[in-house]
């Protein structure tokens, strides 16, 4: 049985924070097996006080559909305490937000693709608690794709934006609790951050093998399928292709009105990709791009996830487009989750070599081999900080 790091501290609550005045920066699925909020188990002791709530991308309940939706905080109903929002006037926490409390308690579920903003809302939060002298407590949960390969592009410093904030693969196999101890390792020495780690949890597993509920991280991550694809297929959000936004199987379902899916699948077939196959599947998307239009389209199923090269299918299934239906697909131009000037394709993937290689018509391989030398030189500092087995 897997153990988090809310259940260690619901049936074990630590010493150093009794008697504080603690903000929570939560979502959803910050939840005990028994479904029960973090929230409710700070505001239930009598031996601490909560006093805010921080809430990310997408809410406190994940309320705001789509990218780049902005909410604002309030007081909330039932605790009668602030509820700050990191996602609208302010992504970092404010000196002032940062006088309520004497200790912030982080419990995000991350979804193991490192373009998700929840560990960069931890990052900027990391900086702004350093700065006030203010202690941090990570309460880990599972990469629910933990299993997948380490896969894409190590991201460039120069490529660095509110969706990629450190030098990790796109596909990257760590928690957020080993992100942030990565990122005070690389960028926080001073930080005062202590993490509460998982028990029984193994590297190479998913999610549905820990008995843990599955509560949607954001609106668009419905279950655990989604997550196995969403490290190469959000990269489609950056093309004018739908990545299945406004259908109910988002990032699986990928297609456009221009596309021929099933020349599209034959090209995809050929080229033996391992641990999925494809299945022509039009779809029409209520909203976001193509809202109302037939989309010819296609479901990516995963076969066997151990097997699956999220970013390196992605790779191929971009390349299939162009092949088949030649000068059709498009790289958006910015702006991208606050980013003005650099292409949005490029601060997903972690660089312009993914770009370059699509646009340029060079063997996928070498560009598949430029990943596999970056993402040794990072698994050798990696094994450096690593808390969990294979």
């Amino acid at each position: 049985m897997v153990l988090t790091g809310l259940e260690k501290i619901h049936y074990d609550f630590p010493l150093k924070l009794k008697g504080k005045r603690i903000g929570v920066l939560c979502h959803a699925p910050s939840i005990t097996r028994d479904f029960v909020h973090i929230t409710e188990i700070i505001s239930r002791r009598n031996d601490c006080k909560l006093s805010a709530i921080f809430g990310p991308q997408h809410g406190i309940f994940g309320q705001t559909q789509d990218n780049m939706i902005e909410w604002e905080g309030s007081i909330h109903p039932v605790f009668k305490v602030p509820v700050f929002s990191l996602y609208g006037r302010n992504r970092k926490p404010t000196p002032v937000m940062l006088n309520e409390i004497d200790v912030l308690l982080i419990d995000l579920q991350d979804v193991g693709a490192r373009l998700y903003t929840y560990i960069w809302t931890v990052k900027l939060c990391m900086e702004a608690c350093s700065e006030k002298g203010v202690p941090i407590w990570i309460l880990d949960r599972p990469n629910p794709v933990g299993r997948l390969p380490f896969d894409g592009p190590v991201l460039k410093e120069e490529y660095f934006t509110f969706v990629g904030g450190a030098k990790i693969p796109l596909c990257h196999r760590m928690t957020i609790g080993e992100m942030a101890l990565w990122l005070r390792e690389k960028y926080f020495p001073g930080c005062d951050l202590n993490i509460v780690w998982m028990e029984g949890w193994k590297r190479n597993s998913l999610y549905t093998d820990t008995g843990l509920p599955w509560v949607l991280p954001s609106p668009n991550m419905p279950k655990i399928h989604t997550a196995i694809v969403y490290p190469g297929m959000v990269l489609a959000e950056a093309l004018n292709i739908s990545e299945g936004r406004g259908t109910t199987i988002p990032f699986e379902l990928f297609g456009a009105p221009f596309l021929n899916a099933e020349k599209l699948k034959k090209n995809l077939e050929s080229r033996k990709i391992p641990g999925c196959a494809f299945r022509v599947h039009h779809f029409i998307p209520t909203f976001n791009k193509f809202a109302g239009m037939n989309c010819n389209g296609i479901q990516i199923h995963i076969t066997d996830a151990a097997d699956y090269y999220p970013v390196a299918t992605a790779l191929e299934i971009f390349d299939a487009i162009i092949d088949t239906v030649p000068g059709e697909m498009r790289f958006n131009p910015p702006p991208y989750e606050y980013e003005e000037n650099l292409i949005p394709f490029d601060i997903l993937s972690g660089d312009d070599g993914m770009r370059k290689t699509l646009t340029n018509r060079t063997p996928l391989k070498q560009e598949k081999e430029r990943w596999g030398s970056e993402i040794e030189e990072f698994k050798k500092e990696f094994s450096k900080i690593a808390v969990y087995d294979e």
